[in-house]
């Protein structure tokens, strides 16, 4: 059983009156695991409530996507499996537990997922060395145990662990013994002189013919000794061939990367999107992610004239999404095709597409008086609620030392369930190491959304990332409207560096426009990190306050900008 966090809801409301008992704290998990093998009537968790009345506390369960294989009791609290689990494997539930004791109701989200027969989440490159059950928070990484000394990471076995086998340098050794060394020398030595006291003692009677004989010995040495080097140099070179040939063959059976798909297994049919050099179109992959028959994803390429430059991004977008794993608020790599050109990243379908599209279209048949359960229109929770998620995938992204670097409403996609998840890790980089990264190339850069130290010193970090959500929390707010309208690129850098910043929307409350203003700090180090976000957009949800008026959206206030030069927008 995972261990139990405290969320305390405050949901006040004026009507209640001031003479209203505070509800009891509720002691529930925020994330839920249960097995594709566990069998209906198995108990995921509990939820508690501390009992502050004389009246029964009810509990309950709701989700705003597909219905969820999970029940409470609405008395004891207990959550079980009420559905078969095993056409379910690797997918995550977000939902909300309910407490009502006729006073206050409280809610709180939780994520439930649903591992596979090992209770393994699916394709973490990384995950925790003894089990999920054991470490309950993955986004705390800190709380992992380091890995044992003997364990390296320069070889691929598995799609989790990576490991290399240590063995002790092999020394060359002579094949003679000192003792036999010595006793040879010493031969050579005495020969020598036995040698020379001969000749000594004959040479007034064979001076010439030993000479001449001397010579030849001397000429014959020497062809020799040129036989025996050039025989030993290119013995050597063999050797040394032999060994190229034997390591050429022993990389040749190294493990193919896992993540490799056969491109003939892909089906492409229309285009989702494009820019000036990628594109993204929809296919259907047979027999992929582990699962029979055909599924519908997204494959991303690069256009016929794209440059070594973007083809080298699509390469590192494609290494920082292999190393990423899962989570329910960012876009999951599903495989890859890199055998041969063009490369392809095999990705989730995500059915409504960019979160900028979806905003600007909901305008056209506003209704916001209807705010039902149900309702097809956008409310105020919704777009807080888009925003919230979107902050919690960055969370995700940030504590895996990932930097996005291009952070914007276009660059986030929304399915069916409307659950936003990060997409575009083309100008994502892995910092895990330095937390910063500067950049080197020149290139179109989404200069409305970028912070003042990455428009003038091209120095981009996690704080970096927090100015562009800023900007992002104000796109959902106009419903996807472009950032500084009626000012040029030039403009915004200058303004900016001079400390101007969005103004607030008449129809936004200053309680929200403050989070964004947050965001904003000209000094990184004064910005929150996602975590801090994540908490004051939660906090938000927790009540019923409508912090984005809609009935009040001005019609003509806000307009888009499009194809700036020079500019991603």
């Amino acid at each position: 059983m995972l261990a139990q966090i405290i969320g305390v809801l405050f949901l006040g409301c004026a009507s209640h009156g001031s003479s209203l008992q505070l509800p009891g704290i509720m002691h529930v998990d925020r994330n839920w695991f249960a097995s594709s093998t566990d069998p209906i009537g198995t108990v995921v968790t509990r939820v508690q409530r501390e009992i502050t009345g004389n009246e029964s506390v009810r509990f309950g369960l709701e989700t705003s996507g597909p219905p969820a294989p999970f029940k409470i009791d609405s008395a004891s609290g207990v959550v079980t499996v009420n559905d078969s689990l095993v056409d379910k494997e690797n997918q995550s539930f977000s939902l909300w537990v309910t407490a009502d004791d006729g006073s206050i109701p409280q809610r709180l989200e939780v994520l439930a997922t649903i591992t596979d027969s090992t209770g393994q989440r699916p394709k973490s490159l990384h995950p925790p060395p003894f089990g999920l059950k054991n470490y309950p928070n993955l986004s705390d990484l800190s709380n992992l145990p380091p890995l044992p000394k003997f364990i390296r990471t320069t070889q691929r076995t598995t799609k989790g662990y990576i490991e290399e086998t240590t063995v002790p340098e092999t020394t060359p050794y002579s094949t003679k013994k000192p003792a036999q060394d010595k006793i040879a020398r010493e031969e050579i030595k005495n020969n020598t002189k036995v040698e020379e006291t001969h000749i000594g003692n004959d040479v007034s009677l064979t001076v010439i013919p030993l000479i001449a004989i001397g010579g030849l010995v001397v000429i014959v040495a020497a062809v020799i000794i040129f036989v025996c080097k050039k025989n030993n140099s290119n013995g050597s070179k063999s050797k040394k061939d032999d060994m190229l040939s034997e390591e050429t063959t022993i990389s040749k059976e190294d493990p193919p990367d896992e993540w490799e798909f056969p491109r003939h297994r892909l089906k492409i049919f229309n285009i989702l999107g494009e820019g000036a050099f990628g594109q993204v179109w929809r296919a259907q992959a047979i027999d992929i992610d582990g699962k029979k028959g055909e599924q519908t994803v997204a494959v991303k390429t690069l256009k016929e004239n794209a440059s070594e430059k973007e083809r080298s991004d699509l390469l590192q977008e494609l290494i920082v999404m292999k190393n990423l794993g899962t989570h329910p608020n960012v876009v999951r790599l599903i495989a890859c095709c890199t055998e041969k050109e063009p490369t392809l990243v095999i990705m989730e379908y995500v059915s409504l597409g960019k979160l900028q599209q979806y905003l600007r279209e909901s305008r056209a048949g506003r209704h916001y008086g209807n705010t039902h359960a149900g309702s097809q229109f956008l409310t105020s929770r919704d777009l807080t609620h888009f925003a919230f998620q979107v902050a919690r995938g960055m969370d995700f992204l940030s504590n895996k030392g990932i930097i996005h670097r291009d952070l914007a409403a276009r660059n986030v996609l929304i399915t069916e369930e409307r659950t936003c998840k990060v997409a575009d890790f083309g100008l994502a980089r892995d910092v895990a190491g330095t937390h910063v990264y500067e950049r080197k190339s020149d290139g179109r850069l989404p200069i409305r959304w970028m912070a003042p130290e990455s428009l003038y010193d091209d120095i981009f970090s996690v704080k970096s990332d927090i100015w562009s959500f800023g900007v992002l929390l104000w796109e959902i707010v106009t419903l996807g409207s472009t950032p500084y309208p009626g000012l040029s690129a030039g403009d915004v850098m200058r303004k900016v560096r001079d400390g101007h910043r969005l103004e607030k929307p008449d129809h936004c409350r200053r309680e929200l426009y403050n989070i964004m203003y947050y965001c904003w700090e000209a000094e990184p180090s004064s910005r929150p990190d996602f975590k801090e976000v994540v908490s004051m957009l939660e906090r938000l949800l927790c009540t019923e306050m409508d912090y984005i008026e809609l009935e009040r959206f001005p019609d003509h206030s806000y307009y888009n900008v499009q194809n700036l030069e020079g500019e991603k927008v």
